[in-house]
């Protein structure tokens, strides 16, 4: 199915309400989730024209833990506040801890840096 097909969003929207409340996944994770033809720019476009009432939008962030909303015709902090109502907390700066509220699915394990350090 093609970009542009409602099996393209409905893959998107699928991960996207099974993230419980008081965590997240980003863009970047859900498009490696989904694979080829997914980049987290497209799963951006996937969540810009999402039907707010059922599916939790707002849960959805970028990958330094902000917000990406600032620039949509709404109120710029809607998704913040909805996120800490959820029990999120950010920083002076718009940021959350990844480490603490990012939420990946059963039997999905994110591929980490194996690169070898170099000291």
């Amino acid at each position: 199915m093609n970009r542009d097909g409602q099996g393209y969003r409905e893959r998107v929207y699928e991960i996207v309400k099974q993230i419980p409340s008081g965590r997240v996944m980003t863009y970047g994770q859900i498009a490696e989730i989904l694979g080829e033809g997914y980049t987290p720019r497209t799963v951006g476009y996937v969540m810009h024209a999402v039907d707010k009432e059922n599916v939790p939008w707002q849960r959805v962030i970028n990958s330094q833990g902000k917000c990406s909303t600032g620039k949509l015709l709404l109120p710029h902090d809607i998704q913040q506040r909805i996120l800490e109502d959820e029990g999120i907390i950010f920083t002076d700066s718009g940021k959350c801890d990844l480490d603490v509220y990012r939420w990946s699915p059963a039997g999905y394990e994110e591929k980490k840096d194996v690169s070898p350090k170099l000291f």
